[in-house]
């Protein structure tokens, strides 16, 4: 059952998430892919698809390389072999894209500021970039704490700005690695109703995740990282409900040590 009902991001996202866009930058397409740093090799080579659709969980154990995938495909982590592929020039890539931290990052301004500090980059004036701010931030529950200095806020209340400053632009496609992953269960269904309610809207989503019960719940399609490298991926009725091709994956679902 869908646990969005309730959530309604402003109408104007999806309509600017239509206006003024060409041709997508998706599907990315990562050819023999590999990410080096002091002289290890952190993960690869690595073939791999984001289609135009859906809501992708990438999973595995810890050290698994979940987070330098996530950081390579949005371009903060930097490619040392194979190809990165995407379906337009790299100067619209950057625009249409977010990244979501597992710890938010604030700027030491208001909620409401630091909502709004896309749109003024971009250079939307600060009175339309703050009004289409304090819409999307009270659509997150944020309404009354727009004034509130970021950097005072819970948890979760930080998460919730992280994904208002990630999706006041309309982003095509929006990674997250662990969104959830230090928040409690309110939070966090809070998180998941925004996500499928974006994902529904036309975000494509990419995900990384430890919270198996998250990842039954939000996953389109599943992609399974061991040992720096794609192990499995399949969609995610296949993966939970049926055995997956690779003991590894197997042991994962079923809560095995997998080293």
């Amino acid at each position: 059952m869908p646990i969005s009902q309730g959530i309604s991001l402003p109408a104007g996202l999806a309509e600017r998430a239509e206006s003024g866009r060409a041709a997508s930058i998706l599907p990315l397409r990562l050819r023999g892919a590999v990410a080096r740093a002091r002289g290890k090799q952190l993960i690869g080579p690595i073939d791999l698809d984001i289609t135009r659709r859906g809501l992708t969980i990438v999973m595995g154990p810890n050290g698994a390389g979940k987070t330098t995938l996530l950081r390579l495909m949005h371009g903060l982590q930097r490619l040392s072999a194979g190809e990165i592929i995407w379906n337009a020039p790299q100067s619209q890539v950057r625009d249409r894209q977010a990244f979501v931290f597992q710890s938010p990052v604030m700027m030491r301004r208001s909620v409401l500021d630091n909502v709004a500090y896309p749109l003024v980059l971009r250079g939307i004036n600060q009175a339309d970039a703050r009004a289409q701010a304090a819409e999307i931030a009270t659509e997150m529950g944020l309404g009354g704490l727009l004034d509130q200095p970021a950097p005072v806020l819970s948890g979760g209340e930080q998460q919730k700005l992280s994904l208002a400053r990630a999706l006041i632009s309309a982003p095509e496609i929006l990674f997250l690695d662990e969104p959830c992953a230090n928040l409690d269960g309110r939070a966090t269904r809070e998180i998941e109703a925004i996500l499928q309610k974006a994902q529904g809207d036309g975000t494509r989503i990419v995900m990384s995740t430890h919270n198996m019960g998250q990842a039954r719940r939000l996953a389109q399609d599943v992609v399974f990282m061991y040992d720096g490298k794609v192990h499995e991926c399949a969609e995610a009725t296949g993966f939970f409900e049926d055995t997956p091709k690779t003991p590894e994956a197997t042991g994962f679902i079923n809560g095995d040590i997998v080293e």
